[in-house]
């Protein structure tokens, strides 16, 4: 979802600060045409448009969902307080989830309707305070334990609602709930079942196969672990997407045997048939290039079209067992 195709229809900001008894609730909506509207659109762009978001629907037994879809007009401001005081009750029982401001809003995409509910977990950093003493200012720096997230930052816990299919967008982070870590937000809060995001799919793929890849071949060989990210990159370049059922043939081309681990271990996520779609750039940025480091500190990094180009760059096994690395035809040299 980009921002500017949102068009803000309510909003309002509640004070979820656990270490209070009780939340600060609003009573009045936002001004629609204030920089804080910009300020929302921004975060629901960042965690919409991003790998880590999750699809998933209400289960049968979710207490929220009949909320979201009286959140009307009429009965905005009512509804975004039975929202928000819900979650107070769970962040209240436990410590573990920061306190925050949380943005309820209800917008339009394209004539759909959505609500989005923020959770504007608190930073702490310093800022500067001015007392009035009796000859003059007296300006300080102060430690600011309450201050928002910036426009560019990552919220942890955010979801948006279709209003009209009821399916859920969202984004979380695990936090200790009674001893142990749990995804609280879809779990308790929104009581829904939230599977893997594109981005938590593709760290798993890409674990995996750098685990069997270690094991078979060990962590030190430089240009067998170049090998596989050019094949995991040109499937993303050309194809957009990683076939789970077919990367392991493609990666281990060579050996059966670390095909048939690969299945292994995709199994016992069940994502033997999974496609793996990231749509971000972010997210495959780490893919582009390779960063090596040799045992003398000296740095190398060379982004895969040019690992892909022979006549650029080359790798030499050396007979005492050394690498070199030739980089070929260099134009220029520039020094940073």
């Amino acid at each position: 979802m980009l921002k500017d195709d949102m068009i803000m229809k309510a909003g309002i900001i509640h004070i979820l600060d656990s270490s209070m008894a009780m939340p600060v609730l609003s009573d009045y909506p936002i001004d629609l045409g204030s920089d804080l509207c910009d300020f929302l659109k921004a975060h629901i762009e960042k965690f919409t448009e991003s790998d880590d978001i999750k699809n998933c629907q209400f289960s049968d037994l979710s207490d929220i969902m009949p909320i979201i879809r009286d959140c009307t007009p009429e009965n905005f401001v009512d509804s975004s307080k039975l929202l928000c005081e819900k979650l107070f009750q769970i962040m209240n029982s436990n410590i573990d989830i920061p306190p925050a401001d949380v943005a309820v809003m209800v917008f339009s995409v394209k004539s759909c309707d959505y609500l989005a509910i923020l959770k504007l977990n608190y930073r702490t950093s310093y800022t500067h305070t001015t007392r009035q003493l009796e000859n003059g200012n007296s300006n300080e720096i102060i430690l600011h334990k309450s201050l928002l997230p910036t426009q560019g930052q990552k919220l942890s816990e955010a979801c948006v609602v279709d209003l009209s299919t009821g399916e859920v967008m969202l984004t979380e982070k695990k936090y200790e709930v009674n001893g142990e870590k749990r995804l609280y937000f879809s779990e308790l809060y929104l009581q829904c079942h939230a599977p893997l995001s594109q981005k938590s799919k593709l760290d798993i793929v890409t674990k995996a196969v750098e685990q069997i890849n270690d094991k078979y071949y060990g962590k030190d060989d430089a240009e067998r672990r170049m090998e596989v990210k050019n094949v995991i990159y040109q499937e993303l370049e050309e194809n957009g997407a990683l076939q789970v059922e077919s990367i392991g043939e493609k990666v281990f081309k060579d050996s059966l045997e670390m095909q048939e681990a690969f299945s292994e271990k995709m199994e016992k996520y069940n994502m033997t048939t999974e496609v793996v779609e990231p749509k971000s750039q972010r997210t495959i940025k780490k893919f582009q290039k390779q960063h090596l480091t040799t045992e003398t500190g000296i740095e190398i990094t060379i982004p895969m079209e040019e690992y892909q180009n022979p006549d650029r760059v080359e790798f030499i096994t050396n007979s005492d067992g050394t690498i070199s690395v030739l980089i070929k035809n260099i134009g220029r040299l520039d020094s940073k």
